[in-house]
């Protein structure tokens, strides 16, 4: 039996005794996961340094850096995360829907756990907590196969998290790590059909298309986010300019921050100057075409490439449209399907933007930068699925569990 096989067969058993657990002895190690986490931070910080000065090393970006980096705020978060997940309602057991056939067969549909969630992720250390928490409320074993940008910090937090399983006397294989980060170990893992039931990537879009093109497991496409905000005709011009500010400029190597801008045509002499000058102040350099470029000369010159981009950075291409179905339109072309918004004093240009606009989350008059499981009440997600098979935006504890079917008779028989 190979490595990775053993690890296999390790979240399989796992998986099938913590099928069973209670609500009680979830949550249970749940909050000891949370509390180790903040008793060994400092030692979880130490690991996360190696990794940063590693990256820093190899002439990574600071927006990535940013996104690999820990700090006791950060490590206080997960741990919250964590706690907030326990308080949920337990997904596991959930009755559907019930009912009676005419031949007196009852009929339950009830939530079951997946098994074991594989997942491939890229930096964020705060990703190995978050989907351990998910997966362990859910019922779900997960073997979790980070990066070699941030391998020491995820072994840590793994170590950390299966420690306080074991002192409670819980499942500690219910999570376990890939520690062969190389690309041969990454392209077995997504072919584990046997041991894993469902496959999320997080990271960038050359992560996930590898995993979609190779994987046989079956996989939900995760996070690649060009994300775009619309600004109406009759929009607050004040509260378009910090929208997009917090969208842009709050963090830069998010899946949620804004990408690209759309400008109605006949605010854009007003909002763009000061979309300028807010987002210059910050270091943010702007691409448009020659039309945007007329009206603020310190605007660079975009390709049509630049409206395809996850910029991830300090970047942010601007479209003028003439009305809002050129708008739509425009989305609908250069979106990843992720989160898109329209800022608007217009109650019927809202509606029509929230219902044409194909994306995962669609926001009127807020910042992109909600999506995100804790800002929706998940407590975390395990990712934000940009298709439409099996969930989509978000993805909390419900959607991670099936369903089977439970049917009761007193004797019945098929005759046909």
């Amino acid at each position: 039996m190979d490595y990775l096989e053993s690890l296999g067969v390790r979240a399989k058993r796992a998986a099938e005794v913590l099928a069973h657990l209670d609500p009680a002895s979830k949550n249970l190690g749940l909050r000891a996961a949370a509390d180790a986490l903040r008793k060994n931070a400092s030692e979880i910080l130490s690991a996360n340094q190696i990794d940063v000065e590693n990256a820093r090393a190899k002439g990574v970006g600071e927006a990535l850096i940013d996104r690999l980096m820990l700090t006791n705020d950060r490590i206080d978060n997960m741990a919250k995360g964590i706690i907030q997940v326990s308080e949920l309602k337990d997904p596991v057991g959930e009755i559907i829907e019930n009912y009676i056939r005419p031949n007196g067969l009852h009929i339950d549909k009830i939530t079951i756990p997946m098994g074991v969630i594989g997942i491939i992720y890229e930096s964020r250390p705060n990703v190995t907590s978050d989907t351990f928490s998910l997966c362990f409320k859910s019922g779900n074993a997960c073997i979790l196969r980070g990066g070699s940008d941030a391998i020491n910090s995820n072994k840590a937090i793994v170590n950390y998290i299966r420690s306080a399983l074991e002192k409670e006397k819980l499942p500690d294989d219910v999570i376990l790590i890939v520690t062969d980060t190389s690309r041969e170990t990454a392209t077995q893992f997504m072919k584990m059909n046997q041991y894993i039931d469902l496959l999320f990537p997080r990271g960038g879009a050359g992560l996930i298309q590898t995993v979609v093109e190779n994987a046989t497991v079956p996989v939900i496409e995760t996070g690649v986010g060009n994300c775009h905000i619309y600004v109406d005709e009759s929009a607050d011009i004040d509260m378009a300019v910090n929208i997009i500010d917090n969208a842009k400029t709050q963090r830069f190597g998010v899946c949620n921050a804004a990408e690209s801008l759309v400008i109605h045509r006949a605010v854009a002499d007003k909002v763009l100057p000061r979309i300028y000058e807010r987002l210059s102040s910050k270091n943010v350099e702007m691409r448009g075409a020659d039309d945007v470029r007329e009206i603020e000369e310190g605007i660079a010159p975009c390709t049509e490439e630049d409206y395809k981009k996850e910029y991830l950075g300090p970047c942010i291409s601007v479209k003028l449209v003439d009305n809002i179905d050129h708008a739509i339109e425009h989305i609908n072309n250069y979106s990843t399907s992720h989160s898109e918004a329209i800022i608007t004093e217009n109650r019927e240009n809202a509606e029509k933007f929230l219902d044409e606009v194909d994306s995962a989350c669609v926001y009127w008059n807020a910042s992109t930068r909600f999506t995100d499981g804790y800002e929706f009440g998940f407590g975390s997600e395990i990712g934000i699925s940009t298709q439409k098979l099996h969930a989509r935006g978000p993805m909390g504890l419900r959607a991670l569990t099936s369903y089977k079917y439970q049917i009761r008779g007193t004797g019945q028989c098929r005759e046909v």
